[in-house]
């Protein structure tokens, strides 16, 4: 029996292509005219951004120290105060009377922001923000230390996610199962203990 959820923020509790015109109007800028780009790596470069942490995308496309660092520094300033919605079938989880916790990547003024401006701030126990430009610490790092404080076994929890190489890796490293959150049915070959398309399932899989 599970006692415990933890969840991702981005693209599981809502979508990030909902606000992404009007977030990252600016570092799409700063993409599209950096010269030492293709074209190609510009438009996946800018396709990854709406999934993964932008330190993460900056070195696998070879941004270089200037233009990570002008990212860095806009995106850690950024807040968003522009209406959005949860996932309609969020609603599950937040039914659910386990134990929530939130643990998200990214800049804390922006990621903040959007818990609030979701409205979801009072659905979970404890809001962990992995800020790269903060600390050191990793998904992995947080998770670990979730299961020691709250005495929990990791077969009492369940890491909900939509990225295998995040928080679903960081789980399975630690022996907590996972579900992967893929409505696009992007990760096909994910290695995961549940996956669905649907935020619903998470409860046929509880009980």
């Amino acid at each position: 029996m599970k006692k415990a959820l933890i969840l991702d923020l981005d693209n599981t509790i809502y979508p990030v292509s909902s606000i992404q015109g009007n977030l990252f109007g600016e570092i799409f800028s700063l993409i599209d005219v950096a010269d030492h780009l293709t074209e190609q790596i510009k438009l996946d470069a800018k396709d990854e951004l709406t999934r993964r942490p932008y330190h993460l995308v900056a070195d696998k496309y070879n941004f270089g120290d200037a233009l990570k660092d002008k990212g860095n520094n806009l995106l850690k300033e950024i807040t968003y105060d522009l209406p959005m919605q949860p996932f309609d079938d969020y609603a599950q989880i937040r039914s659910s009377a386990l134990l929530k916790i939130l643990v998200t990547t990214g800049f804390t003024k922006l990621q903040w922001s959007k818990v609030k401006m979701l409205g979801i701030e009072q659905d979970f126990a404890e809001i962990h923000i992995v800020d790269p430009e903060l600390s050191n610490k990793t998904k992995k790092d947080v998770f670990a230390d979730i299961l020691k404080r709250h005495d929990l076994t990791a077969g009492e929890v369940l890491v909900i996610g939509d990225d295998p190489e995040s928080e679903i890796k960081a789980a399975t490293e630690l022996g907590i199962e996972t579900f992967l959150y893929d409505p696009e049915n992007k990760h096909p070959e994910a290695s995961v203990t549940f996956k669905s398309f649907s935020l619903n399932e998470v409860l046929h899989v509880l009980y």
